[in-house]
């Protein structure tokens, strides 16, 4: 216990914590408020408070509970919604009967009272280590919780039964070398620092968003990095929602941090009315919600993104392939720099503390494909997606260049773009990925189709037209032959027809791998002929109005159903019935 001598906003000093260590979890005042001690010099601690901390008056009591911050993992955490210190937020609504958060109210993240079937993996004489399964909870249709032996822990099952049970109750026993040891369905892991894995690798498999620019022209691995920086307005919540919804992953952690409350409200209204493809039930059953909104205590707001990375490590330990959006990663580098400020360290640029680059490289290397413990040798994710606000869309500020030393894909949201309704707002010629090789090559075996010939042209073309839209602001439209012409209408339904996405519409909202192959193979068919009509002489304005219905029907693709793919062969018939057609009258009035 120690005495306060300095409250200062979220930061409590005290003195006398003489059995305190950095990054213990402390309970301050006589509420009992949440916190976590920061910083020590000699016998005086800096406590970082996670709760309202007004009213907190010196001489109030400060308890060292001896522990870090940690989250707690088993069954009952799919589908819930946490704040950034893992409350859980609908049960603090029932406890308090209120719709904020009422201070010094402490209630555990998992229901202690819910009884769960639990179905051995082993039986009593097996020898497991750690990371072994040791059996299975169906916690949702889309979820099946594997019960893993704790890290550090290894021996031999003394016993073990199949029925039901509460996470706090004993469901193995395991003889170690230290004695025996009762293993619950409950485990407690430290925010701040990584889970074990037996061996970190490449990633390898296509991350597919259903959002074409994306899989398109900046495609992600599972496993891999991706950052959305943008100015207000431009999309980054809306492009990280969709991901959310149609990505190919097993589970979805979404880590609201510091963004607005109704980006959030959106997500619990929406999510449950949506229907998972792979198992036709909501994707609330794979999606955990953390819940720090810009009305909710700051501080806690940094310690948000670690229980999210936490609760994913720990899914992908059991073989899933896991996805981690953070919104945004500038509010959580926002409390960085409140915290530093108030513990009167030196700034680095624009008044972020000088460790931002760290902080922010350790959370993105989180992330990645991993060989989790245990004899099985299973293989799990994580895909880590942060969104960046960059005041005034400022791409040379500190958390945009920071954050863009650790990812390898690039989402540039475009501000005109966005002004101009087109969705999702990346651009184009700003973007980038470093993962592209791997995930052409890997499409191409997958679809057995020439993709990535089809991309390497799609961003030739796009490429042409920015330099052709140089030419026509300087010398005007009539000074392009119909060749440069005939380039500019085939960008034009690359961007309109292709990139742009109608989130609001079921078939457009996203896009098998498939769909898109068709999709783009249509519109380069039709550009590949044209450009051979125009050689054979026919004039560009008569190509444009002879082909205006099939040029609707090519637009018009997007909304076709996944499962009536089978129009887009028709219409490619049609592209080539129309097209040499064309070209054969021609050849007829010669």
């Amino acid at each position: 216990m120690g005495k306060i001598v300095k409250v200062s906003g979220p930061l409590v000093t005290a003195e006398g914590m003489n059995e305190a260590k950095v990054q213990d979890v402390c309970l301050v005042g006589e509420k009992g408020l949440i916190g976590e001690i920061i910083e020590m010099r000699g016998n005086v601690a800096s406590v970082q408070v996670y709760e309202e901390t007004s009213g907190l008056m010196p001489g109030e009591p400060l308890v060292s509970t001896g522990e870090a911050l940690s989250v707690e993992l088993g069954p009952g955490i799919v589908a819930q919604m946490f704040d950034g210190i893992q409350r859980p937020l609908d049960a603090f609504r029932e406890a308090t009967g209120s719709n904020y958060l009422v201070k010094g109210i402490h209630l555990p993240p998992l229901n202690r009272e819910k009884k769960w079937r639990f179905v051995p993996a082993v039986k009593a004489g097996d020898a497991v280590q750690d990371g072994d399964i040791l059996g299975t909870v169906a916690e949702t249709a889309a979820i099946i919780h594997k019960i893993m032996v704790p890290p550090g822990v290894r021996g031999t099952v003394a016993s073990i039964q199949e029925g039901d049970f509460t996470i706090e109750e004993t469901v193995c026993t395991l003889q170690t070398p230290q004695g025996e040891k009762a293993l619950t369905m409950l485990q407690r892991w430290p925010v701040r620092r990584p889970r074990p894995v037996a061996e970190k690798k490449n990633p390898d498999a296509p991350f597919v968003t259903g959002q074409r620019v994306i899989d398109t022209l900046f495609p992600v691995l599972k496993g891999g990095t991706a950052a959305v920086p943008g100015p207000f307005g431009a999309g980054k919540t809306v492009v990280q929602h969709q991901i959310a919804k149609w990505s190919n992953v097993d589970l979805v952690v979404y880590v609201g941090c510091g963004e607005r409350g109704n980006e959030m409200t959106d997500v619990l209204i929406e999510f449950p009315q949506i229907m998972d493809p792979g198992t036709g039930r909501s994707i609330m059953e794979r999606t955990i919600l953390i819940a720090n909104t810009s009305n909710m205590p700051v501080a806690a707001r940094e310690a948000s993104i670690y229980t999210g990375i936490t609760i994913a490590e720990y899914f992908r330990d059991m073989g899933y392939h896991v996805a981690v959006m953070a919104d945004s990663t500038s509010r959580w580098a926002e409390a960085l720099r409140e915290m530093s400020g108030r513990l009167e360290e030196m700034p680095g640029d624009e008044g972020y503390p000088a460790y931002l680059g760290s902080r922010i490289s350790n959370y993105y290397e989180r992330a990645g494909q991993v060989v989790a413990l245990g004899r099985d040798g299973r293989t799990g994710s994580i895909t880590a997606i942060g969104a960046v606000s960059p005041p005034g869309g400022d791409m040379a500020e500190p958390v945009t260049q920071n954050t863009l030393r650790v990812v390898k894909v690039f989402w540039g949201l475009d501000a005109t773009l966005a002004r101009q309704r087109h969705f999702p707002a990346i651009h184009w010629l700003t973007s980038y990925s470093l993962y592209s090789d791997q995930v052409r090559a890997a499409v191409d075996r997958q679809l057995g189709m020439p993709w990535s010939e089809m991309v390497m042209e799609v961003m030739e073309i796009l490429h042409d037209e920015a330099r052709l839209e140089e030419v026509v602001r300087l010398i005007g439209m009539d000074s392009l032959s119909d060749k440069d012409r005939l380039k500019l209408e085939a960008a034009k339904s690359i961007r309109e027809d292709y990139l742009q996405q109608n989130s609001f519409d079921e078939n457009d909202s996203h896009s098998s791998l498939l769909k898109q192959a068709k999709m783009l193979e249509n519109i380069l068919l039709f550009a590949h002929l044209a450009a051979k009509a125009r050689e054979a002489g026919i004039r560009y304005h008569r190509i444009m109005r002879e082909t205006e219905d099939i040029r609707d029907r090519i637009a018009r693709s997007k909304y076709i159903p996944e499962e009536e793919l089978h129009r887009m062969d028709a219409v490619k018939e049609s592209i080539l019935q129309i097209m040499n057609g064309l070209m054969a009258k021609e050849a007829e009035a010669e």
